[in-house]
């Protein structure tokens, strides 16, 4: 008779790398802080999400407030997806940075897994709406208006947003495999 494997439990090992905070002269300082964090695939991942969330917030921003009427939910729904990713991502990686222990406990935990899968969700699902509308409504002012910059700049928002949307995925898939403790 065979008897089903389970799951034991995950062990969370926190390690003291010694090499955390700011060097100087001649001592460290800003122990708390781990920077060598941000040249990891973690790092790397929330660094590249925050940074170019940013940059799709302030392109739609920039670019779409003038048409908010034309664009309507599309836009909102596209800022309202940018702006708590990116909240979320930096609250992340600030807990990434001063805290190894948050870093094993967070990755481990499936609340990293779950955010980044709803976040990809978001970000495709709102950048597909938002390339549809912009389409439709943006590209026809585009064709005959000297000097129209809604569109380009809206249609680079939704397509780096999709960029994103690719990344977070990514970032989900890792997250699960860390959780599941495929490392």
């Amino acid at each position: 008779m065979m008897i089903p494997r389970t799951r034991g439990p995950t062990i969370v090992t926190v390690r003291n790398s010694g090499g955390g905070g700011v060097g100087c002269c001649c001592c460290r300082c800003c122990t708390c802080v781990q920077l060598q964090l941000l040249r990891t695939e973690p790092g790397v991942l929330k660094l590249a999400e925050i940074v170019l969330g940013f940059f799709c917030q302030s392109l739609a921003l920039n670019f779409g407030s003038q048409y908010a009427e034309v664009l309507g939910v599309s836009l909102q729904s596209f800022t309202s997806t940018a702006s708590w990713c990116l909240v979320t991502s930096f609250l992340l990686l600030i807990c990434y940075v001063f805290s190894e222990k948050s870093l094993n406990l967070l990755k481990s935990s499936l609340f990293e897994t779950a955010f980044n899968s709803v976040a990809a969700l978001s970000y495709i699902m709102s950048c597909s709406y938002l390339g549809y509308v912009v389409n439709v409504f943006l590209h026809p002012l585009y064709l005959v208006t000297s000097y129209f910059q809604g569109y380009p700049g809206i249609s680079a928002a939704y397509m780096i947003g999709t960029l994103v949307g690719v990344i977070y995925s990514y970032d989900a898939y890792k997250s699960y495999k860390y959780f599941k403790g495929y490392r």
